[in-house]
């Protein structure tokens, strides 16, 4: 290859951009004494020219390469002081991940040469190492980000009309049979048509990704023959992982998933790791931005050579730093403007809000989201924690913010589960969790309700083991969450038995009705309507294999059973508007004859009290909830005997059952009962009646 041309260039935009003539290189480092850009042979395996950017303004260094096109090969090289102590991991030697490539080529091929400091010194990592790194890391690829999407259109679907999908891209189709084999697995495995049929008939609005943006397996994951597979480990904030694009295709194969999900009326949300980065502690490799320019990227201890760590990943990103927070911001903006993504779920975002010891929910991060005019439209969803200290901040995130309730799933796994004194608790969940979020103009919405997620157990699991069974993580089942709140029903794992099957069952349909017939945004874990299973295994970050994958092949009638009754549940959320009511219901007067918009009730019919409420031995209670024209009366009755219940004046002569989650009776025809019949309510039951004008039968 002929010497590369290089010019000035311009410090903006940061990263390697093609405007169709050449590529301009910037990249950001205050503490850097030299810049070189890396370009390499189409295979990655060659070092073909070394270029010096020439030029430093505003602490970013750029130069412009006229001869530079789309797919060229690349990495960084960045001199500086190697000085540990101070904070300062300079080291020519490694070839690093620009932190703004929109794609990149290959997997790191673990090496003692991955590391700035030589592994085994008896110094640790105070002796720099000076072994090329370049052959065994990937390398950024310049593209061309032109695409052209046609008519596509964020759906943007209300918030309290949203019903969120989690799922993981490789889980979802892994082993579906009816997708062609190279696409299994892929982001265009997961837009086949079936696959995205099956969402619109489970009643889904939004389908949230595990994380997509790049990530390696863990070296030690490696070494003990397990993967990366959740991906909560990101090594570039642009680039989407490799190893969901099908062979032959390139990063616009996501953006064809986007927009087939799109025209199905679903928006695409991604869970996104802005807390920490692969390069994990002092230890940890030197892959991009301990590289860069360590002192600025990372939140360091009062020891500069220790990281602050609230992560338990061995560093923390510092969003304090202008740079750093602009790079967050652009990676943002790129995902909704470039990829249409329509939010995002932020991984521990509790750290991104720290002043150090101190969570502020108007930190820079915060106040930088909520001006933006691009991330305004976008939904924006917290996981109210770190391991800091005070780290549970669940209800204390700034407005426009919804946020992940782990409150909520304690309470409906505890209460199911036959724990006493829960009523209150669920009373506040199944209204929407008013007492954390109604403040500052938040609604109900912003409490995005779960019962199960990638980390736990599966909707199946939970009623199907007292204890977590890890042992396949190879860490002796020490790992993993002890608190589950599960319950086998008798026995420990699968069974054969009738009747422990039956009442597994229904505590499954009692658990998914209660998610989607509670007031704010429902999350259903992939697989949980279908009976995935993942034996036991509570925190299957490492099981990239039929632990994790979809089980399409081999569904019995108990599965489909299941699905058809999610659907159904799920179709009935959508047609009561009083079960996704935009404002927090109180108990206000809604009509001229003073009815309120929510009543509660104990078994007998009379409104529930203080005594009823703190009753530890009170297992079931009712709420009317006002609708126009209808009302509702949602049931629950977690005892596990038949009780009497009287049922209340609802304002119609009659109550009429849509939802029998006990038996799994959706709209059964005859099952009309008069205003102040008693009813024998069954134990451990669910039901949803509707205010009717006619009786149509009883059973």
């Amino acid at each position: 290859m002929a010497k590369v041309r290089v010019g000035a260039g311009l410090p903006q935009p940061l990263g390697a951009t093609w405007d169709g003539a050449g590529v301009n290189f910037a990249l950001f480092s205050a503490h850097a004494t030299k810049v070189e850009v890396c370009l390499f042979d189409p295979k990655g395996r060659r070092e073909i020219q070394r270029v010096a950017l020439p030029e430093y303004s505003h602490e970013v260094w750029h130069g412009y390469l006229p001869d530079v096109r789309p797919g060229q090969l690349y990495g960084y090289r960045v001199d500086g002081p190697y000085d540990p102590a101070n904070g300062h991991r300079f080291n020519p030697h490694k070839l690093l991940i620009d932190p703004y490539a929109r794609a990149l080529y290959g997997e790191i091929a673990w090496h003692d040469a991955c590391y700035g400091y030589r592994v085994g010194s008896p110094r640790g990592d105070l002796t720099m190492d000076r072994r090329d790194s370049a052959f065994v890391m990937p390398k950024s690829v310049v593209i061309d980000t032109a695409v052209t999407w046609g008519g596509d259109r964020h759906p943007r679907t209300s918030w309290a009309d949203t019903i969120i999908y989690e799922a993981h891209v490789k889980g979802m189709t892994a082993v579906r049979e009816d997708i062609p084999q190279p696409l299994r697995g892929t982001f265009a495995g997961l837009s086949d048509p079936r696959m995205v049929e099956h969402l619109q008939k489970l009643g889904v609005t939004a389908i949230e990704l595990m994380p997509v943006q790049a990530f390696f397996d863990d070296r030690e994951f490696v070494q003990r023959g397990l993967t990366n597979y959740w991906g909560y480990n990101t090594a570039n904030f642009f680039a989407p992982a490799a190893r969901y694009i099908s062979p032959g295709a390139d990063i616009h194969e996501f953006k064809l998933m986007v927009r087939r999900l799109h025209e199905a009326g679903i928006e695409v949300i991604l869970d996104v790791v802005y807390n920490h980065t692969a390069e994990g502690n002092h230890l940890g490799p030197t892959l991009s931005f301990r590289g860069i320019d360590n002192a600025s990227y990372y939140m360091l201890g009062d020891d500069k050579r220790y990281y602050f760590d609230t992560t338990g990943c061995g560093n923390t990103v510092n969003l304090r730093h202008p740079r750093v927070l602009q790079m967050v911001m652009d990676s943002l903006r790129y995902w909704v403007e470039e990829c249409h993504v329509d939010g995002f779920r932020f991984d521990l975002t509790t750290a991104l809000g720290r002043e150090y010891e101190h969570f502020d929910p108007s930190a820079v991060f915060f106040d930088a989201v909520r001006q933006d005019p691009v991330l305004q439209r976008a939904k924006m969803i917290a996981e109210p924690w770190d391991l800091g200290p005070n780290g549970y901040q669940v209800g204390n995130f700034p407005p426009g913010w919804a946020e992940w309730n782990g409150r909520y799933r304690d309470t409906v796994r505890s209460f199911w589960k036959g724990d006493g004194g829960m009523l209150p608790a669920l009373a506040q969940g199944l209204l929407g969790s008013a007492d954390l979020y109604d403040h500052r103009g938040r609604k109900p919405w912003a409490s995005v309700n779960f019962v199960t997620a990638h980390d736990g157990f599966t909707l199946t699991d939970l009623w199907s083991y007292n204890e977590k069974h890890n042992e396949a993580n190879g860490e002796g089942n020490r790992d993993g969450h002890g608190d589950n709140r599960s319950w086998n029903a008798g026995v420990e794992g699968p069974t054969d038995d009738p009747d422990i099957r039956a009442l597994r069952d229904r505590l499954r349909r009692n658990t998914i009705a209660t998610l989607l017939l509670s007031q704010g945004t429902p999350m259903i874990l992939m697989g949980d309507e279908i009976g995935r299973t993942q034996h036991g295994n509570n925190n299957a970050y490492c099981q990239d294999n039929d632990i994790t994958w979809m089980r399409w092949r081999g569904m019995t009638g108990r599965d489909f059973a299941f699905m058809e009754f999610v659907r159904g549940v799920a179709a009935i959320r959508k047609r009561y508007a009083a079960l996704h009511w935009p404002n927090f219901l109180h108990g206000t007067q809604i009509h001229g004859d003073g009815t309120r918009n929510v009543v509660w009730y104990r078994p007998d019919g009379v409104e529930m009290d203080n005594g009823a409420w703190t009753d530890p031995a009170a297992r079931a209670v009712a709420v009317m909830l006002g609708d126009i024209p209808a009302r509702l009366l949602l049931v629950v009755n977690a005892y596990h005997g038949t009780l009497p219940f009287h049922l209340p004046n609802g304002g119609r002569p009659y109550w009429r059952v849509r939802i029998d989650a006990g038996r799994g009776e959706l709209d059964p025809p005859d099952r009309t009962y008069p205003v102040g019949d008693v009813l024998d309510l069954e134990g451990r039951t669910l039901l949803l009646l509707a205010g009717e004008t006619v009786m149509r039968g009883r059973s």
